[in-house]
C-alpha cells in the first residue's frame, strides 16, 4: 500500500458511484431533513435515488437544532418514524418529544444510505432540464466552484422527477420559473417566500403545501412552505419528516404507474 493505491481507491469508487447515479428515478437536492427522508422511503421502495447537497455535511438546519443547543422537539404524530429510524427520545409533554439533533440526522442519513440512496455532497444544483414543458433532470457543478465564481461549465443528471428540498429559499423552484418564464401555478401565484415564525400553522400547512408544483418537480420540507407562502416553525422538526413521506408516496405513485 502507498499513497497511490490510496488516492487510486478514493477516485475509482467516487467515479464508479457517480458514473451510475446520472440517471435516476429521482433526484433530490438538499440533505437536510424532508429531502433524506424523501430519499430514504423512495429508496426503501427500490426506487434509484440521488441526493445532492451543496454543504460539506448533510443534514440542513437540523445538528444546529435550536440557537445551537443541539435539541429538536417532534410531535407525537412522528414518534412512529424515529422508533423504525431508532432514535432515541423523551416525552416533555402529552404532545411533544425531543431528541438529539446529531443523533437525529446521523440516524436519517445512516437508513438512508442502507437503504440504497446515494448522497453527493459539495455539489451544488445550478439549473434544471426541460423538456417539453416537463422536468427531467438537474444540472450540476461542483460547489467550490460555485463559491470561488469561476466559469466553470457544468455537468448533468437525468431523472424522472426532480425534488426541491433546498430549504426557506426554495431554490429550484426559484430556477424554474426564471426558466419557463413565468411563476409556478400556486394559490398567491408563484414562489411566495415564507411568512413569520407560527410553530403551529407552519406544522400543519407543511403537509398540504407537499405536493407537485411544475410537471416533473415536487417540493417538500420548508421548501414547499415558502413556495406556498406559509409561515416558518423553527426547531420543531415533525412536519419535516412526515412532508418527506408524503412527496415519497406521491412520486411512488407516479412511478408505479410508468
Amino acid at each position: 500500500m502507498d499513497e497511490i493505491d490510496i488516492s487510486r481507491a478514493i477516485i475509482e469508487d467516487f467515479t464508479k458511484n457517480f458514473l451510475d447515479n446520472l440517471t435516476v428515478d429521482v433526484a433530490i437536492v438538499g440533505a437536510g431533513p424532508s429531502g433524506l427522508m424523501c430519499g430514504y422511503k423512495l429508496a426503501q421502495s427500490g426506487y434509484k435515488v440521488a441526493i445532492f447537497e451543496r454543504h460539506l455535511r448533510a443534514g440542513g438546519g437540523m445538528p444546529g437544532g435550536g440557537m445551537m443547543f443541539n435539541s429538536i422537539v417532534v410531535q407525537k404524530e412522528v414518534i412512529r418514524i424515529f422508533d423504525e429510524l431508532g432514535i432515541t427520545t423523551h416525552q416533555y409533554n402529552k404532545d411533544l418529544f425531543v431528541a438529539s439533533s446529531i443523533e437525529t440526522i446521523s440516524a436519517l442519513c445512516y437508513k438512508a444510505m442502507k437503504a440504497g440512496a446515494k448522497i453527493f455532497n459539495l455539489m451544488s444544483v445550478e439549473d434544471v432540464i426541460i423538456r417539453e414543458n416537463c422536468i427531467c433532470g438537474i444540472v450540476i457543478n461542483w460547489s467550490a466552484v460555485v463559491w470561488s465564481k469561476l466559469h466553470v461549465d457544468p455537468l448533468s443528471v437525468k431523472a424522472k422527477f426532480v425534488v426541491d428540498a433546498t430549504g426557506h429559499d426554495a431554490e429550484i423552484c426559484r430556477i424554474v420559473e426564471r426558466k419557463i418564464g413565468k411563476k409556478l401555478d400556486t394559490a398567491d401565484g408563484g414562489v411566495c417566500g415564507e411568512k413569520s415564525m407560527w410553530a403551529e400553522k407552519a406544522e400543519t400547512e407543511i403537509i398540504n403545501n407537499t405536493r407537485e408544483v411544475y410537471p416533473g418537480l415536487f417540493t417538500c420540507g420548508m421548501a414547499a412552505n415558502a413556495v406556498s407562502g406559509s409561515p416558518r416553525m423553527g426547531a420543531i422538526f415533525g412536519g419535516m419528516f412526515l412532508s418527506g413521506e408524503k412527496a415519497a408516496e406521491l412520486i411512488g405513485t407516479k412511478l408505479k404507474k410508468e
